[in-house]
């Protein structure tokens, strides 16, 4: 399935979920659910295979996800909504609809939102004086996702909207290439 359309797809999911959880009054523990299995998607080559595989039947899908909420504490509309996504085996688009979902409610509280790759896990230290610059630099509040990719070998990788500063040690090393290539 093309990207857009998995876009789509997610954005539409997303919407629902939000419209759902606003009228509930439980904006936040959704966003806090996604978040944790955001997380989990992550970490996790098992869940991300269940979630992604075309195999699986829908039962499968339903059951596994099931039992990940019911294992990570999720509400009762984070449940609902992933059971209702393997039903209609749509669990990948999980990661747009989290990023979607998210996106919107940073928008409602003003906030914009900005994500950091890194070579290594940062010190809580560190994430603290990471979002003190970054509010330093957009202004107002910033909510900040810190993800761990190895292959930067070193430096950081930060996206604020459609704006990206790319310290990395990886991109460095590509320059060089680059520029050896043409000497010579």
């Amino acid at each position: 399935m093309p990207s857009e359309t998995i876009g789509v797809i997610a954005d539409r999911y997303a919407t629902a979920l939000f419209e759902l959880a606003d009228s509930s009054g439980s904006l936040d523990q959704v966003a806090g659910d996604l978040k944790t299995l955001q997380a989990m998607l992550r970490e996790s080559a098992d869940l991300r295979r269940v979630v992604d595989s075309p195999v699986l039947s829908r039962e499968q899908q339903g059951a596994a996800i099931a039992a990940v909420a019911k294992a990570a504490g999720f509400s009762e509309l984070t449940s609902k909504f992933l059971g209702l996504a393997a039903k209609n085996r749509r669990l990948f688009t999980l990661p747009g609809v989290i990023a979607s979902y998210l996106g919107r409610l940073a928008a409602r509280r003003g906030e914009k939102s900005a994500t950091v790759a890194s070579a290594v896990s940062l010190t809580p230290a560190q994430q603290d004086a990471l979002t003190t610059a970054l509010k330093a630099a957009f202004g107002g509040n910033v909510a900040v996702e810190v993800k761990v990719d190895p292959s930067l070998l070193g430096g950081l990788v930060v996206q604020v909207g459609s704006r990206m500063v790319d310290s990395s040690l990886k991109t460095k090393l590509q320059h060089l290439k680059l520029a050896m290539k043409g000497v010579g």
